[in-house]
């Protein structure tokens, strides 16, 4: 892939896919960095990356039999992205604060969405090129205007591309980071395996997959059967399975990323989990985003939900309702995002 010397570039392709897996039909799927609702062990249709949008986080095609306005989509994206800053931030911290970090020169952001964690790569990696790669168009128009209104224009490229057909087109890297990108993929020992042939010696992955579920609620919210995220949850994980298996080339895997890691010749380089802990009451941003969630789960999984639990969600949804999401004082965001390292050894020299 040619280099730009320092200029913005875009490419204006597009993708007109569908995503065809059977199960609730989801109304959001976003792509992968920054979503609340979806990936980082919330697998759910949400996906905010695509990080921080649609698990068309490979950004770009869709699940279900919607096509999606991403000029409309866009800013709530760009939204939960940012919601969950300080976990990307926490995790690039920790990532360049490595003994053994290398110098890191040029970041693929895989799925990169409205490019919310691009541009935080950028401030994090100064001496970086950061290339958004995504396979919405609207999606990477965010992203390069984000990095110029913070100054970051020189060192922030795009490049509209599938994942993992596209991967040949990227170029070597430093750094790969992949939010919640890889499960949207049938077979992702072979994706990592297309990583690990992009990093230079010494290079990292940075995989974001897994965590723990988000709770918005608590337990009992005082109408219906308590634990209504929870059954939310199981709802889901059913559309996670039926989402992978409709997947082309799909492959069952342990989900034991050390393992992948030394399957493809990459070095296991360390596990950790981010929280993002935003207490009752919420500021208005949060509280607009978990009810925009709620929202997407009440149309997605209506057929798959109790009639109980369907009244309780569009009491929650009224924003007249006391015990709605919009004025009770109990709303909270709480989740967990886990970072896994795999390094790829710089080649040892000849033995004196």
């Amino acid at each position: 892939m040619s280099q730009d010397n320092g200029h913005v570039s875009q490419d204006n392709g597009h993708d007109r896919r569908k995503d065809t897996a059977p199960g609730p039909r989801p109304h959001t799927a976003p792509g992968a960095h920054g979503g609340q609702a979806g990936h980082g062990g919330h697998h759910g249709p949400a996906h905010g990356h695509r990080h921080g949008a649609a698990p068309g986080h490979a950004h770009g095609h869709t699940h279900g039999d919607t096509e999606f306005d991403w000029d409309a989509m866009g800013p709530l994206l760009e939204q939960e992205a940012e919601l969950g800053r300080p976990q990307y931030e926490e995790a690039a911290r920790w990532i360049a604060g490595l003994p053994t970090a290398p110098e890191v020169r040029r970041v693929l952001d895989i799925g990169s969405g409205p490019g919310v964690v691009t541009c935080l790569l950028a401030e994090m990696f100064p001496e970086a090129e950061v290339v958004a790669v995504d396979g919405t168009p609207a999606l990477l128009e965010r992203a390069l205007a984000r990095a110029g209104r913070l100054g970051l224009g020189d060192r922030v490229r795009t490049l509209r591309a599938d994942f993992p057909e596209d991967l040949g087109r990227l170029g070597e890297a430093d750094l790969i980071w992949a939010s919640n990108s890889l499960h949207h993929v049938g077979d992702q020992r072979a994706a990592l395996a297309g990583f690990a042939a992009l990093l230079r010696p010494g290079g990292t992955v940075a995989l974001v997959e897994g965590g723990l579920p988000t709770r918005r609620l608590p337990r009992d919210i005082g109408m219906g059967r308590p634990g209504l995220e929870a059954r939310i949850d199981a709802i889901t994980a059913d559309w996670f399975e039926a989402m992978r298996a409709s997947l082309p080339g799909a492959r069952r895997e342990t989900e034991d990323w050390s393992a992948l890691f030394t399957a493809v010749g990459l070095v296991p380089h360390g596990t950790r989990s981010f929280l993002l802990d935003l207490p009752a009451p919420l500021p208005e941003p949060a509280r607009d985003q978990v009810i925009a969630e709620f929202a997407r789960r009440r149309e997605m999984y209506e057929d798959a939900l109790d009639a109980e639990d369907v009244t309780v969600l569009d009491r929650l949804l009224d924003p007249e309702d006391p015990a709605g999401l919009r004025l009770r004082s109990d709303v909270f965001l709480l989740t967990a995002r886990t970072v896994h390292l795999g390094r790829k050894d710089a080649p040892r020299g000849p033995e004196h």
